[in-house]
């Protein structure tokens, strides 16, 4: 639960990153937490003759940034992590369809937990998954994903995935992990009525997310955005990840991903896509006229060989980037803290070399970009005075980062910098770099075991 509105926490004596519109940053700083919003940041020591402060924080050696937010993943592969490790996107898909068809809640939910812990101890305050897997008879996977981010406390938006593309129609899920047409619009509107919050200060939001191009109908994701938008929610997808993909679009439609999802309704403010590593100059221009948001996920599209993605161009055409996780069976760290560091080094490969990217465009990318893509950037992604207090404190005078004197730079190039605290509405998920929320150990023990009994289950197959 939120603080109440009248309680104060005060945060004094750290350095502060606001990721505000102009880039505000305060060397010692403080900042004010009221209830469940910031009340107050700037310079200095907080104003004297607050009332009803129930905590002080000397923040000293640390910086203070917004929360952190993961715009694509996939919970359910923390349970299948270390399969397909040199596989590009289609044969992995294809190697691993099948054992992600025998999923049930259980698995589900220990699997979420796991993908949900690791990144809150990492500085996430918002997340999301993409859940595209639904078996018949598996359970209520969407409600059992909702119920762990409840119980770890972090922000959270659903993307109800579907997919009704099987081997039989030229797909790639095998024809058991399909479901049909109206039965995922009618599953998925069910979702978004049960569990949507359109509020400021919603905890749990729902997406409508057919998977891809290659598993799902040209009806599905035609009606998919005719339904979001009836309900009025978002829209989330995967687009232009490999060269493969730029293939199958051009034999089955006759076009792009790009010119596909236009044909389909799918561009738009309220649409943001996973990847986006293979686009055109006129592919950029589409997006950016749009406003259509991307998920970058560079530890992922390195691992599956896929490409660097053209971010720097994206960003100077105006394009909402963010940064994703992805599932943990294409990055199995699971972690998005160590996404910034990796989006600047990836794309500094690629044809804008070192000027590419540099560290607070990094930051940019997991804070307010995610706000932006999540359409959220109104209530998250910067500390500024209204905004929702989802605050991380990063620990930066340890031997890993003390002797660098820019705490943007270290927390960015550096290793991965401990998490003191994390706030997401104002209360306090993370403390020395445990979780308060939930039992770490136990996830753990939870996730091993449901992942052999997977294992088991594939080896009687």
């Amino acid at each position: 639960m939120a603080p109440s509105a009248d309680q104060r926490t005060v945060i004094e004596n750290c350095a502060i990153a606001t990721v505000d519109a102009g880039d505000t940053e305060y060397a010692s700083g403080h900042l004010v937490l009221a209830g469940n919003r910031i009340e107050s940041v700037g310079a200095g020591q907080a104003p004297e003759g607050l009332e009803n402060v129930v905590r002080r924080i000397d923040a000293s050696g640390h910086l203070a940034t917004p929360g952190l937010i993961n715009t694509h993943h996939h919970f359910y592969q923390w349970i299948t992590r270390g399969l397909a490790t040199d596989h590009n996107l289609f044969n992995w898909l294809v190697a691993l369809y099948p054992v992600w068809a025998r999923i049930d809640e259980p698995m589900t939910y220990a699997a979420a937990q796991g993908s949900l812990a690791v990144m809150a101890r990492g500085g996430v305050t918002t997340a999301m998954d993409h859940h595209y897997v639904y078996p018949h008879g598996s359970g209520d996977l969407s409600g059992s994903i909702i119920r762990a981010a409840a119980e770890t406390g972090v922000r959270f938006t659903l993307a109800r995935g579907s997919m009704d593309r099987s081997e039989k129609d030229g797909g790639l899920p095998p024809d058991f992990a399909v479901e049909t047409l109206e039965g995922a619009l009618a599953a998925t509107e069910e979702t978004v009525k049960q569990h949507h919050d359109a509020s400021f200060d919603a905890m749990t939001q729902v997406a409508v997310a057919p998977c891809s191009p290659f598993s799902v109908s040209t009806e599905l994701l035609r009606q998919g955005a005719e339904l979001a938008r009836r309900l009025g929610v978002r829209l989330h997808t995967h687009g232009s990840e490999t060269v493969e993909e730029e293939k199958f679009c051009h034999e089955l439609f006759g076009m792009g991903p790009t010119d596909y999802f236009e044909s389909t309704g799918w561009l738009g403010e309220d649409v943001w896509m996973a990847h986006c590593v293979h686009m055109n100059d006129s592919d950029i221009a589409a997006f950016a006229r749009t406003k259509t948001g991307v998920a970058h996920c560079p530890s992922s599209n390195a691992r599956l060989a896929a490409g660097i993605a053209r971010v720097p161009d994206m960003l100077k055409a105006g394009v909402p980037v963010g940064l994703g996780v992805d599932g943990t069976a294409s990055n199995e760290s699971g972690e998005l803290h160590t996404e910034l560091r990796n989006a600047l080094l990836i794309n500094r490969l690629g044809a804008h070399r070192e000027a590419a990217l540099n560290a607070r465009q990094a930051l940019r990318l997991g804070t307010y970009g995610g706000a932006q893509v999540l359409g959220r950037a109104d209530q998250i992604g910067s500390l500024e005075p209204g905004k929702l207090a989802d605050v991380v404190l990063w620990k930066m005078d340890t031997l890993a980062h003390a002797s660098i004197a820019d705490p943007v730079t270290a927390l960015v190039f550096g290793a991965a910098a401990p998490v003191t605290a994390s706030f997401v509405n104002g209360r306090q998920i993370v403390t020395d770099g445990r979780l308060t929320t939930v039992d770490e150990d136990a996830i753990a023990r939870s996730t091993r075991e449901e992942a052999q009994r997977l294992a088991r289950i594939m080896a009687r197959v």
